[in-house]
């Protein structure tokens, strides 16, 4: 595993633990570089993306409300929200990450972590959000 997939799939459980928590994810980030809860420190993509997810939280909500078929944000598995919040930061507001990279890097931890149902479902949306991307930005 790459240090950039590590990377978002420690954005994945902050973004996660924040919301199940009830916490601002950007400030968790933020004190975990402080204070680190596991051996090895936050890498530094990890704090940009969920620092970016949070920035952007608003319009990243409103691409996935838009153009999910069927499916509230309330309705999605918790772990699903986090794996389509990260990628929608990473198709709409970061320039150094192919779209096509976001949306399979997405597909990894929905795989790994989510229902039999979600890498399909993930992949489906992230690829619409690609699709709708200039009438977003």
């Amino acid at each position: 595993m790459g240090a950039r997939t590590k990377a978002r799939r420690r954005a994945v459980d902050l973004l996660f633990e924040a919301e199940s928590r009830g916490l601002n994810a950007g400030d968790l980030a933020r004190d975990r570089v402080v204070t680190p809860v596991t051996p090895a420190p936050l890498n530094e993509y990890t704090v940009t993306a969920v620092t970016g997810v949070v920035a952007h939280w608003n319009d990243i909500n409103d691409a996935l409300t838009t153009y999910s078929r069927g499916w509230t944000l309330d309705r999605m598995p918790d772990v699903d929200r986090a794996i389509l919040r990260l990628g929608t930061r990473e198709i709409l507001f970061s320039d150094d990450v192919p779209d096509e990279v976001a949306v399979s890097e997405a597909v990894v931890p929905a795989t790994e972590l989510s229902t039999d149902e979600s890498p399909k479902f993930i992949n489906g949306l992230l690829a619409r959000i690609v699709e709708v991307k200039p009438t977003l930005v």
